[in-house]
């Protein structure tokens, strides 16, 4: 049985999420012998603010104050955000730690991809992906690649010195380039291509001395040589044709990028596997962003997701209205926080056992999603 369906069979309640999520980021840390931080995004909720953006910085920082460690793995799940971001995190997990390794159980893009270069060593599993780093651009109200609104400009020069004339289908695009665009582009793919092409060489690289085939030294310029071109291909737009575009290990490998496969040592897998399964659990909830260690968390979620309280009910008691799906027929469901109250008038029970019974048409509806989100934002159990 996979994990995944194994916690499923569980029905877990946010207590027991959390709960099993510190034990297996205790197994990684120990196996490890690393501190361990998670900063996860729930990349499915585009409606949230799941980006890397500056006000993740204090939650990493207070994060890592209750690490004492010294050596860290970083576990990284994100769609991507701020290159600027990106290198502010760098900047202060190396400022506490010399040795990084950045764990990638899922997906780590765009921005992602940037700060997981600056390890040390990066696990990965053939299931996880990074992605390229060719700058977005917000350009007349639209996203676009930095290095494709470059080549098309090429394209469109080369177009006009082969030919001499421009074609007129091109001028209401011209129209709306100016000179700042373009530069504005070409800064913005420099600044990734550069952080990789010095972060590559200063930390990943540091320990590669010897040529595996020749045994010969492996001198400074060759590492600034390989990180350069790994950069490159990594910015290269018509290469992946998507900036979503996932790339996994076997394609980092073939760049000259060792990348070490954490599903072949059997403990670490199978810890890694338990903690990103319940990592996606909790995600089934509202919330939609994680910074945590195996001793604290900090947690956004989505506030509006969460059925608010009625007015007339009491502080430590949420009201959720369920419409069946079968019959169409609405009940109310009183859930107690923290301790039993009284059920109100016309109210029925949250069930002990997160299935609710419809009392028209016996329906069976599974809660435990419902309990886990009231249980996040109320911070108290649901209790009978």
């Amino acid at each position: 049985m996979g994990v995944y369906l194994e916690y499923l069979n569980k029905q877990l309640t946010f207590a027991g999420l959390t709960e099993e999520r510190k034990r297996q980021l205790r197994r990684i840390s120990e196996l490890r012998g690393r501190d361990v931080l998670v900063y996860a995004s729930d990349i499915n909720k585009a409606k949230a603010m799941i980006a890397m953006n500056y006000s993740d910085i204090l939650p990493i920082t207070d994060q890592l104050a209750n690490l004492h460690g010294e050596r860290l793995d970083l576990i990284l799940e994100t769609p991507g955000g701020s290159g600027e971001v990106a290198e502010d995190i760098v900047r202060i997990l190396r400022s506490r730690y010399e040795d990084i390794g950045i764990i990638v159980p899922g997906w780590a893009k765009s921005a992602g991809t940037i700060v997981a270069l600056s390890a040390d060593e990066i696990l990965m599993s053939p299931s996880s992906a990074l992605g390229p780093i060719d700058a977005q651009l917000l350009w007349q109200g639209k996203v676009f690649s930095a290095g494709a609104l470059l080549e098309g400009f090429e394209k469109i020069k080369s177009e006009v010195e082969e030919s001499g004339t421009l074609n007129k289908a091109y001028i209401p695009i011209l129209q709306g380039i100016s000179p700042g665009d373009l530069q504005s582009a070409e800064n913005a793919l420099a600044f990734s291509r550069t952080l990789v092409t010095e972060w590559l060489a200063k930390y990943k690289f540091r320990q590669w001395n010897t040529h595996s085939s020749t045994k010969q030294p492996v001198t400074q310029e060759e590492k600034e040589n390989r990180a350069k071109d790994i950069a490159s291909q990594l910015c290269n737009a018509s290469k992946w044709l998507t900036h979503g575009r996932s790339i996994r290990l076997d394609d980092l490998e073939s760049m000259g990028l060792r990348i070490t496969d954490y599903s072949r040592n059997k403990d670490l897998g199978d810890a890694i596997n338990r903690y990103y399964a319940l990592l996606q659990m909790t995600f089934e909830s509202n919330i939609y962003k994680l910074f945590e260690t195996p001793t604290s968390q900090i947690i956004r979620f989505i506030m509006q997701q969460v059925p608010p309280p009625q007015k007339e009910a009491k502080a430590d008691v949420a009201i959720i209205t369920h419409k069946c799906e079968k019959c169409g027929q609405e009940s109310l469901i009183q859930a107690n926080l923290g301790e039993s109250h009284p059920l109100q008038t016309g109210h029925l029970p949250f069930p002990a056992s997160n299935t609710f019974k419809c009392p028209g048409c016996g329906t069976e509806t599974n809660l435990v999603d419902a309990r886990r989100q009231i249980e996040a934002q109320s911070r108290k159990p649901v209790v009978a």
